[in-house]
């Protein structure tokens, strides 16, 4: 492959969310392009990759990352999968995109890093929302210091889960873990970025309690990160709605966030200052969201090519993942 022609990717474990998001994005990236698939019929991949006109249709990770035309995989399987699937890339000298969470547990998430440093292979963690020029400025205006002291931080990520298609959603064994696995991750990866922190204390609620075989369907997370910030994140399956929203307030200001997860939209920054007596009328900033996916995509491809740094590498992946099994131990 030459240093200009797309990087050519395969998708593992490719379900409606793959079909949805990932392939499209791969579509409109001028600098990657889909040319293998994996189901785990070969009927049903056969037809996948004729209606979408890929290359390539498999039944197992071993053999589409055994196809020479593959340069990466974009790991789109259930959360089990995650660490086999990683391990079968990077003994092949495929790069690796893993969609979050990175693995179900931090021995996994450990292991995966690894193998991909042993292969000399690139290991991002598919947290697209950092791409947002929305989030990015949230981070840019806490960093200023205009917000003061940030005493506390929100993200919230709810929707219904009786409208998913994922069969195995509350398979402790597929899913690792509920809400808090599924979108949770998200509102944490998205705080740990705005603040440029890390929680040093994290306690959990779950509901229900999980069991060797069923996951929690709502979470809330309550942490302290290392400056002192208290953190919350609520997460939940049981929501007549979806719905996203994020907030940071600190002694000076506060900013809020709906939908920050989503790419495609124009987006709204709340931005309220002054004090308490002499409230500053509050002020608003638009930005336009791009595919988020593409972002991410266009990330692993700069890497690969020019050795740039990941936005979220394995080591990104492994923070949150602690923070996750942490939640489920003692919730």
């Amino acid at each position: 492959m030459s240093d200009q022609a797309p990087l050519r990717f395969g998708i593992l474990g490719f379900g409606s969310f793959a079909e949805r998001a990932i392939l499209p994005a791969l579509q409109q990236c001028p600098v990657a392009v889909p040319i293998a698939l994996q189901k785990r019929t070969r009927a049903e991949a056969e037809a996948k990759a004729r209606e979408h006109g890929i290359p390539h249709a498999c039944t197992t990770a071993e053999d589409l990352c055994a196809l020479p035309d593959v340069d990466a995989v974009f790991i789109v399987s259930a959360n089990a999968a995650h660490c086999a699937e990683t391990f079968a890339a990077a003994r092949a000298g495929k790069h690796v995109l893993v969609e979050k969470p990175m693995a179900c547990t931090v021995q996994e998430a450990e292991a995966m890093i690894a193998a991909c440093a042993e292969h000399n292979v690139r290991l991002m963690v598919a947290h697209m929302i950092r791409f947002s020029p929305m989030v990015q400025r949230m981070r840019e205006i806490v960093r200023s210091g205009v917000l003061g002291q940030i005493v506390f931080a929100r993200a919230d990520f709810v929707y219904d889960g009786r409208l998913s298609k994922r069969a195995w959603l509350l398979d402790r064994h597929v899913a690792g873990g509920g809400p808090v696995f599924d979108v949770g991750v998200h509102c944490l990866d998205t705080l740990r970025f705005i603040l440029d922190d890390d929680a040093a204390d994290v306690q959990a609620v779950l509901d229900p309690k999980p069991t060797a075989t069923r996951t929690e369907r709502s979470g809330h997370l309550s942490m302290r990160f290392s400056r002192g910030t208290i953190g919350s994140i609520f997460c939940s399956y049981d929501a007549p709605v979806r719905r996203k929203d994020i907030e940071i307030m600190g002694t000076e200001g506060r900013l809020r966030a709906d939908e920050f997860t989503v790419g495609g939209i124009t987006a709204t920054l709340r931005i309220d200052g002054g004090k308490d007596s002499e409230p500053a009328p509050p002020r608003e900033e638009f930005f336009d969201v791009p595919n988020l996916y593409v972002q991410e995509i266009t990330n692993l491809v700069d890497a690969v090519r020019a050795g740039t740094p990941l936005v979220s590498p394995g080591e990104n992946g492994l923070a949150n993942q602690r923070i996750l099994n942490r939640a489920l131990e003692i919730g």
